[in-house]
C-alpha cells in the first residue's frame, strides 16, 4: 500500500530536504602560541692556560653559586697562576679524573666554603665536569678536578649510609677536552701519593700558567 502514498511522501520530503543547508565548515583549531626556551642559566667562561694548552671552563654562577664564586675569586686574585695539575686517576681507558689547585698552599689557599650538593644544583659528574676536591662536606678551598667519563657515581647520594653528600660540580669543560685527556694519559710517580692516590702524582706535574676569565 506504500507505494499509493509514494508521491505524497516526495512532496512532503522535498521542502524539507530544499530548508536542509549543508553544514558551517569548521575552521582549524588555532595553533598553539609557541612557547619560548627556558634561558639558559648564567655562566661565566674561564680559561685554564697550562704547558701543554688551554682548558675553557663554563663555571656554573647561577646553578652553583656558592662554589662557582668561590673558584672565580681564585681566577680574579691570581691564586692558580704557578699552580699545577698535579694528580691523574686514570680508571680506564678513557675514563677517570685529573686533579689541580693550590694544594693547601697557606700563600694561596682561602677558607674553605659551604658545601654546594649537586641534589641543589642539578648538575652532575659526568664528562667534562668540573668540581670541588674535599675531605669532609665543608672543606673545599682551592683543589679542584676534572672528569672523563660519567662519574655520576660521585654525585650526592642522601639515601646512601654515611657521607652521601658527593662532591660540587660547579661548571664543565666547553673547549679543551683533548688537553684534559693528554693530561690524564701523563706520566705518574709509582711511589707518590698517599692512601687512595699513591701511584696517581703526575710526574712532572702540568703547570697552570695562568688562568683568567673570558669576555
Amino acid at each position: 500500500m506504500l507505494h499509493r502514498f509514494a508521491p505524497l511522501l516526495c512532496l512532503i520530503a522535498a521542502p524539507a530536504l530544499a530548508q536542509m543547508t549543508a553544514p558551517a565548515p569548521v575552521p582549524p583549531p588555532a595553533p598553539a602560541p609557541a612557547v619560548a626556551p627556558a634561558p639558559k642559566p648564567a655562566t661565566i667562561k674561564v680559561a685554564l692556560e697550562t704547558s701543554v694548552g688551554t682548558i675553557t671552563v663554563e663555571v656554573e654562577t647561577e646553578r652553583a653559586p656558592i662554589t662557582a664564586a668561590n673558584f672565580l675569586r681564585y681566577v680574579d686574585q691570581k691564586r692558580l697562576d704557578g699552580t699545577s695539575f698535579y694528580r691523574a686517576d686514570p680508571i680506564g681507558a678513557n675514563y677517570g679524573l685529573i686533579q689541580g689547585g693550590t694544594r693547601n698552599d697557606p700563600k694561596r689557599t682561602l677558607k674553605p666554603i659551604a658545601h654546594e650538593p649537586t641534589t641543589k644544583t642539578g648538575l652532575s659528574n659526568t664528562d667534562g665536569a668540573i668540581s670541588m676536591a674535599r675531605g669532609a662536606p665543608g672543606t673545599a678551598s682551592g683543589d679542584f678536578f676534572i672528569i672523563i667519563g660519567d662519574m655520576s657515581a660521585l654525585d650526592a647520594k642522601p639515601d646512601q649510609p654515611g657521607d652521601n653528600q658527593g662532591f660540587a660540580a660547579f661548571g664543565r669543560i666547553v673547549d679543551g677536552m683533548d688537553i684534559v685527556r693528554k693530561i690524564l694519559a701523563s706520566p705518574t710517580s709509582p711511589t707518590e701519593g698517599e692512601g687512595v692516590m699513591k701511584g696517581q702524582m703526575l710526574q712532572p706535574k702540568i703547570p697552570i700558567l695562568h688562568a683568567h676569565r673570558i669576555s
